[in-house]
């Protein structure tokens, strides 16, 4: 008996007699010792692979993660089990075919077909299991892990193959016999199985989400307690909300504010459509122009090769990259273009100046225009992918399938849908997972940016501190962090183009092969065919390996675009009610009435502060800092809303009045004036720019800055550099004088507009001063109180509240908060020149001895 068993298995075959492992093509279908030595080696090698360094890092780095974090879904429970009915299904199959198939003949491949499939199930499922209740030291994604869902994909993949001998004599599809019945049936539960797996991959029903990983150490049923989601949250697909990005996007895409430009629009994509009928014809005349060749009488048919060489010229290279269609529409659509563009970013910046004072003050400027820059950038961009990329891809697609069913037959048509319907989903699910990592380099970009520009601002304090190598090292951090993301960012676009690669070549092989088939053996097609074939799928294939950086573009676009939405998003805080009308001034007169503000629910600014400015009159508001004199000044030029009470200016609540009527009567001279890098003549202009150049001289001269002008070598064209950084604390002040004088309002707000100054700048200040506010309701926030003497009423402010108001004189005989503060000042002056005198009389002694 042990001698009969050992003849028989040293003389077992690896493929069934007259079949070899390298004989594809068996019958009018491919052997089965082929697909199934083929299909397990491809899945067993690529998860022992990969799967086995899966399963050493899990084991190296990750942590487990408690039951109570882990979701709890029936769905989970059914992808164990179609894991595991899979190798019952494959000990089933072997059991059929070595007694009813193959009358107990066992063969290699049956034998290494299922060993390897006794290994790779049951490894897959260790994966399952480990990606389940463990956890890497970093945020989870949103959902498994590439090795998984590669190998699933083969595996349905491979199951979709066996339909290329559906014709085949003896395969099972025919159900002729009991034992064909059998096989169908087992095939049946794999296919099942196989999408079942393929379809729950890509859901990750066990697989821990954001909500479970943010839950993370919560006890009892809190753990389960579901968190809403963030609408603005960009932790999903960038195609979410697809349709109401694109509501938001539809004003600026179709230019109906211009006729001409629609035509063009019109126009370019009927270049389009004729793109579509030239590329099928291409092929076709090849076709015709070889079969005229290998005729057994050639003709010289030189009006197909007139016509097919015309084809190309308005083709291009193959793909349209340098047609004459292509270039046409290209050049017709630069306007389109440049209108979408235009009308984007000019909405986009009136929408940022329309944004409130608190937005301004909290945004990073540098974050800001690299977020405008690259969301304008792919609006044009996104639009040239879908409609001139995307779409005329998936045209020829299915022009190509519809096209050899008609021709050919229907197996041609069935392997390039194959094939495409493989790279589009592969393309999809790899660039899905991937887009978490283009998200992280656009932001470790965006810190890049900022950190930068935040720096070159502020370079003064850098110098101050002698900080610079501090920064260096600040930005070159920024500039690690940012490779690091752009590094994995590469990574897993190589990943892609690999995987894109192989589903393409097996495809072209597949097709290739029958073609020849059909050509050399069966003599049903003649060698123009297989030119036709060649020349059309090369031609379909060329575009086709360019999908994969389109819609890795539109990814990319769409998450370029996602800041901006998020700009766009931003509500206005501050906005006229339906029918505001203009502020009518007939005095200037200014109300207070019970206002209480606060920046923060936490901590009130103003208490229930009431006063009044009489038309003409002038206001002073003093106090120590934090005591809400400079928010007083925001509210009447409404940067806020009150909280509660209103105010008026000449019985108008400012709420009521159009923001710029209210904004157009009010001139401020801040505290600290900051200036548009250009020349003085403009800085002063820009309070009337519709002002002529004399209006601006006659305002330089009343604000004392004229003469000091024409000291400089371009004098009104002198550039003042960032942020008028290249004048004096004095110029720019007269400057800022010069301005609020040209615009001529009816209220002036001085905000503490000499505190910065020494006291000889400000005392020639104060003439300038005098001049603007003369005849006009004004209100001042001081810090020296010797400048606010002359005014008419003196209000106290402290910790928000009004608790003295009266001239100087009245309030200086109440003896209370501001008498204090004059008498500390008149200390503090005091001790100022005695500390100068001694400073001069030290000079002096020291000046004696070295003489």
């Amino acid at each position: 008996m042990l001698k009969y068993l050992k003849t028989h298995i040293t003389m077992i075959l690896f493929c069934p007699p007259n079949i070899t492992l390298n004989e594809i093509w068996v019958n009018g279908g491919t052997s089965q010792c082929f697909m199934d030595t083929v299909s397990n080696s491809i899945t067993a090698g690529w998860l022992l692979l990969f799967g086995t360094s899966q399963l050493w890092i899990y084991h190296k780095y990750g942590t487990t993660v408690t039951s109570a974090s882990l979701p709890k879904s029936q769905l989970y429970g059914l992808q164990i089990l179609f894991l595991v009915l899979l190798p019952v299904l494959c000990i089933s199959r072997f059991l059929v075919q070595a007694t009813l198939v193959n009358g107990y003949a066992v063969y290699g491949y049956m034998i290494l077909s299922l060993v390897l499939s006794l290994v790779q199930y049951p490894l897959s499922i260790a994966l399952l299991v480990v990606e389940r209740h463990y956890l890497l030291p970093s945020v989870p994604s949103r959902g498994h892990g590439l090795v998984l869902l590669l190998f699933w994909t083969l595996l349905f993949i491979f199951e979709n193959l066996s339909f290329v001998n559906l014709r085949k004599d003896d395969w099972w599809f025919h159900l002729t016999t009991v034992t064909d019945k059998i096989e169908m049936a087992l095939f049946v539960l794999r296919y099942v199985s196989c999408l079942g797996i393929f379809v729950l991959g890509l859901r990750a029903p066990g697989i821990m989400t954001y909500r479970d990983y943010y839950n993370i150490g919560a006890a009892g049923s809190e753990a389960r307690i579901p968190i809403i989601e963030d609408p603005n949250s960009q932790s999903g697909s960038t195609w979410r909300n697809f349709w109401k990005k694109m509501r938001i996007l539809a004003p600026f895409l179709w230019p109906r504010k211009e006729i001409m430009l629609q035509f063009r629009v019109l126009f370019c994509f009927l270049l389009l459509a004729g793109g579509r009928v030239i590329n099928l014809y291409v092929p076709i005349f090849s076709k015709l122009i070889v079969d005229s060749i290998t005729m057994t009488s050639p003709v010289f048919r030189f009006d197909l090769v007139i016509v097919y060489v015309l084809f190309k010229f308005l083709q291009g290279s193959g793909t349209g990259a340098m047609g004459l269609l292509n270039n046409l529409r290209s050049f017709l659509w630069i306007k389109i273009q440049q209108y979408t563009t235009r009308e984007v970013e000019l909405s986009l910046f009136q929408h940022l100046h329309g944004l409130s004072l608190r937005w301004h003050l909290g945004r990073k400027t540098g974050e800001v225009l690299r977020v405008m820059d690259r969301g304008t950038d792919s609006i044009n961009n996104l639009l040239n992918y879908i409609l001139f990329s995307i779409f005329p891809t998936i045209t020829d697609i299915v022009i190509a399938v519809v096209f050899f069913v008609s021709s050919f037959n229907g197996w041609f048509g069935l392997i390039v849908f194959v094939t495409m319907t493989l790279y589009i989903a592969a393309t999809i699910m790899v660039t899905e997972w991937r887009t978490k990592f283009q998200r992280r380099m656009n932001l470790a970009d965006n810190a890049q940016k900022a950190r930068s520009v935040d720096s070159l601002l502020n370079f003064e304090t850098v110098k101050y501190y002698g900080a610079e190598s501090y920064e260096v090292d600040a930005y070159k951090e920024a500039i690690i962090t940012y490779q690091a993301e752009e590094w994995k960012n590469s990574l897993t676009l190589n990943i892609l183009n690999t995987v894109q690669n192989f589903i393409i070549s097996g495809g072209l092989l597949a097709g290739s092969l029958l073609c020849v088939h059909m050509i050399v053996d069966l003599k049903e097609l003649t060698v123009g065919d297989y030119v036709l074939f060649a020349s059309y799928i090369i031609q379909l294939y060329v575009p086709l390996n360019w999908f994969g950086t389109y819609y890795r573009a539109i990814q990319k676009n769409f998450v370029d675009m996602e800041n901006m939405f998020d700009l766009l998003r931003e509500e206005q805080e501050i906005v006229d009610i339906p029918g505001a009308s203009p502020l009518a001034i007939r005095q200037g007169k200014i109300e207070f009435f019970n206002v209480s503000f606060s920046y923060l629910p936490e901590r009130t600014v103003l208490k229930n502060v009431s006063f009044t400015v009489p038309g003409g009159k002038t206001v002073a508001i003093v106090g120590p800092s934090g005591s809400g004199k400079t928010t007083i000044m925001r509210l009447l030029f409404r940067f806020y809303d009150v909280d509660s009470g209103a105010i008026f200016v000449d019985g108008q609540n400012i709420k009521t009045v159009q923001q710029s009527s209210l904004r157009q009567n009010i001139g401020v001279v801040p505290q600290d004036t900051v200036l548009f890098n250009k020349s003085i003549m403009y800085n002063i202009q820009y309070a009337r720019l519709d002002a002529s150049e004399a209006d601006v001289i006659a305002a330089a001269k009343s604000a004392e800055i004229h003469d000091r002008i024409l000291t400089f070598p371009d004098k009104y064209e002198s550039q003042v550099g960032e942020r008028g950084l290249k004048l004096s604390g004095g110029e720019k002040q007269r400057v800022a004088i010069a301005r609020t004088l040209l615009k001529s309002p009816a209220i002036v707000l001085l905000d503490e507009a000499t505190s910065a100054l020494d006291t000889q700048t400000e005392r020639n200040i104060q003439a300038a001063l005098h001049k603007v506010c003369t005849d006009r309701t004004t209100v001042i926030v001081a810090h020296r109180l010797s400048t606010i003497i002359h005014a008419d009423e003196i209000l106290v402010l402290k910790e928000g509240e009004i608790v003295e108001r009266g001239s100087h004189a009245d309030l200086i005989a109440e003896d209370g908060v501001y008498a204090n503060m004059w008498q500390q000042q008149l200390k503090n002056e005091a001790e100022n020149k005695k500390k100068s005198h001694t400073d001069e009389e030290g000079s002096d002694v020291g000046d004696s001895a070295t003489r």
